[in-house]
């Protein structure tokens, strides 16, 4: 134990060896943080404490896997192995011991998100399937039980869904089913109501870890303390510099009141950086040194200088992806492995002209975590829409989008026309059109014949527009449809309404570029754009930000450094959770760092001229001041609680003097109340 103690530094030794009572491991980006948790793993170990005694809890199997193996390979192998695994993995081992205290049995079956969706369905095929979903798992991560959802909500759409929450527990209740979120919810309430078992569990767990410490939430945060409850050798490892999963429920003020939270915290410091070079880290140091809701660290380079960051300043997006498409060949010519290097973007919807100047290229690449743009649901039904009108024939494009957005034009009815169409030889289309009144309504219900009737004016209406100007056709295809309304609805609508946004203002400029071009011709382009077939070999990565934490790579691009694109800008947006998202992309780079920026890009469906971005100037790459902002500690979309009002959820955030006036919603009642006279829930 000793050899392998003396391969850490002093900081990753002090933490590894500390053995009683709270401490917060603060571990900057590429600064061993696996490497000092496994170790004081198996330094506990080595002292004789019993590894059935410690838990270890992490936000990813692979995590979990990897430190496991990481830890037993220092020590001989324990007869029990320690226990180290998910938080839900924890919670479905308790429950299956356990779960009889609720009078359930223990032959459970665990739902995944699929199944919770079709059970929503089931119960509900008004509201969007997606935005129950969101919101169910919302209330039980809040520890909001259905009957007191019911009690709070006032607006008549948040009255359903704390209706359907009901319904739909009590459902899977009755099939004894449990759901992601009941692994943890369900495990708190027997802690809560059971004081021999909080004691027992307690006693038997006498040394947690956790990793990832600034993610978790605040059903999380309670866990942890129910399993602290004879002791306080809680261990939590993580950096809130690195806290961006704020809009999925993580709780920033978790790491950051750890301290308060547990008296006599030992705090240790891990900020020898064996990832990226100085210039780099120089950048990242000074940019996060912006925020003021931080525990403070400066990361410290092992691996000396370094080359300089560039700065790539371009005139739009297509020149920004020519750019970055010759210096990555030019990597790859002098013989660097495709595999080193990766392209790094805020939203999504920037994807898509990086994506068309690698395919130019002829550089393979993979897109991690997400989907291509081309192949997202909401860009597949507005191509879809743009095919019928095109060809008025093509079936597969229109059973795609007569139900989306959502007309109450279930499956059952889709199969009978297709088989009246089919049985007399015509298109969907045409039969609909062209079959009189009489018939149709025999075939259809009342609602159904209305919808319908509704979806085929709209089509003909977009036809006669395109006929006349293809530009007006543009602007009126969205307003007769609706779907970035339609998707604007769903938990994650922003990104998918920003990617509609930039297909729209794609087809605008390019009919600006070409005005002859015909509807046609612009479907043809992007069927070509979206094929990727053709090139072979081994590939770069491209993906966003969030989708590149934990990861590493030699030589690494950022692109879209502007102003309300990275910072995203808009209602409700969290400049400090921003600025780590900066911070974690630039130290994603071991060597050479490039940032990307241009005067004008699509934005919101137009061409729009674009300030560079802030982050720029706060790394010290561009000429300005530092100046240390005050976070307003909410955003839009955080549970609030109101001594009269109860809980509600924030709506909008603005500037009232040295406070901040917050929008919120109590249940429909809407009101506006400064932040001091509310707390988050």
């Amino acid at each position: 134990m000793d050899k392998i103690l003396d391969q850490l530094n002093e900081a990753q030794r002090e933490a590894a060896q500390h053995i009683d009572g709270p401490m917060l491991i603060l571990a900057g980006a590429g600064s061993g943080k696996t490497k000092t948790i496994t170790t004081r793993l198996a330094y506990l170990l080595s002292l004789g404490i019993d590894p059935a005694n410690t838990l270890t809890l992490t936000f990813t199997n692979k995590a979990a896997t990897e430190m496991r193996e990481r830890a037993l390979s220092m020590i001989e192998s324990p007869v029990y192995p320690p226990l180290l695994c998910t938080f839900h993995k924890f919670g479905l081992l308790f429950l299956k011991f356990n779960i009889g205290k609720l009078g359930r049995k223990n032959d459970f079956v665990v739902i995944d998100t699929d199944d919770k969706k079709r059970i929503i369905k089931q119960i509900d095929k008004e509201l969007p399937t997606a935005l129950v979903a969101s919101e169910i798992s919302r209330y039980k991560n809040s520890l909001i039980k259905p009957d007191q959802a019911i009690a709070q909500a006032e607006h008549p759409q948040y009255k359903k869904i704390a209706a359907i929450y009901k319904t739909y527990q009590d459902y899977i209740t009755e099939n004894n089913l449990v759901d992601f979120d009941d692994l943890l919810m369900l495990t708190h309430e027997l802690l809560e109501m059971d004081d021999a078992l909080r004691k027992s569990v307690s006693e038997r767990y006498r040394y947690i870890m956790v990793d990832e410490y600034q993610d978790t939430n605040e059903l999380q945060l309670q866990l942890l303390k129910k399993l602290c409850d004879t002791h306080t050798n809680l261990c939590v490892v993580g950096d809130d510099d690195q806290s961006i999963y704020g809009w999925r429920g993580a709780n920033i003020r978790n790491i950051l009141e750890f301290s308060n939270m547990f008296d006599n915290t030992k705090v240790v410091k891990l900020e020898n950086n064996y990832r990226s070079t100085e210039e780099i880290l120089t950048a990242a140091n000074l940019l996060i040194q912006h925020n003021r809701s931080r525990l403070g660290k400066t990361l410290i380079s092992t691996k000396g200088k370094g080359k300089p960051i560039e700065l790539f300043q371009s005139s739009d997006e297509n020149e920004e992806s020519n750019k970055i498409a010759r210096a990555i060949k030019q990597l790859i010519d002098s013989g660097v492995a495709a595999g080193e290097i990766a392209v790094l973007y805020r939203i999504n919807a920037l994807s898509r002209s990086l994506e068309e100047g690698l395919n130019r290229a002829g550089i393979a690449y993979q897109l991690v975590g997400g989907v291509r743009f081309y192949e997202r649901a909401e860009i597949k039904d507005a191509i879809s829409y743009l095919r019928i009108i095109a060809n008025s024939h093509d079936d597969f494009s229109f059973k795609r989008v007569i139900n989306r957005p959502k007309r109450g034009i279930g499956k059952a009815t889709i199969d009978k026309i297709e088989k009246a169409a089919y049985d007399k030889h015509l298109s969907l289309y045409q039969y609909l059109s062209e079959t009189p009144k009489s018939e149709l309504s025999k075939l259809l219900s009342k609602k159904a014949y209305a919808a319908i009737n509704r979806f085929i004016n709209d089509l003909e209406i977009l036809q006669e527009t395109l006929e006349h100007s293809i530009m007006g056709f543009i602007d009126q295809f969205d307003k007769t449809i609706g779907l970035k309304e339609y998707y604007a609805a769903l938990p994650d609508g922003m990104e998918r309404v920003l990617n509609l946004d930039e297909f729209y203002g794609l087809f605008r400029d390019m009919v600006k570029k070409n005005p002859d071009m015909t509807l046609d011709a612009f479907l043809n382009e992007i069927s070509l754009q979206s094929d990727q077939d053709q090139i072979k070999g081994e590939q770069i990565s491209i993906m966003s930000v969030h989708a590149s934490k934990g990861l590493e790579f030699t030589h690494l691009f950022v692109i879209g450094l502007e102003e309300e694109f990275f910072p995203l800008l808009g209602d409700g947006c969290d400049m400090e959770e921003e600025r780590r998202l900066g911070y974690v992309a630039m130290t994603r780079a071991k060597e050479t760092l490039t940032l990307s920026t241009v005067q004008s890009r699509f934005h919101k469906g137009r061409r729009k001229q674009l300030e560079k971005s802030r982050f720029l100037t706060e790394a010290g790459l561009l000429k300005g001041a530092l100046s240390i902002e005050k976070s307003t500690g909410y955003k839009k979309g955080d549970l609030v609680k109101h001594k009269l009002f109860g809980i509600g959820r924030v709506l909008e955030v603005s500037r009232a003097g040295r406070d901040y006036k917050l929008k919120i919603n109590f249940g429909g009642n809407r009101r506006d109340i400064l932040s001091s006279f509310v707390e988050k829930v």
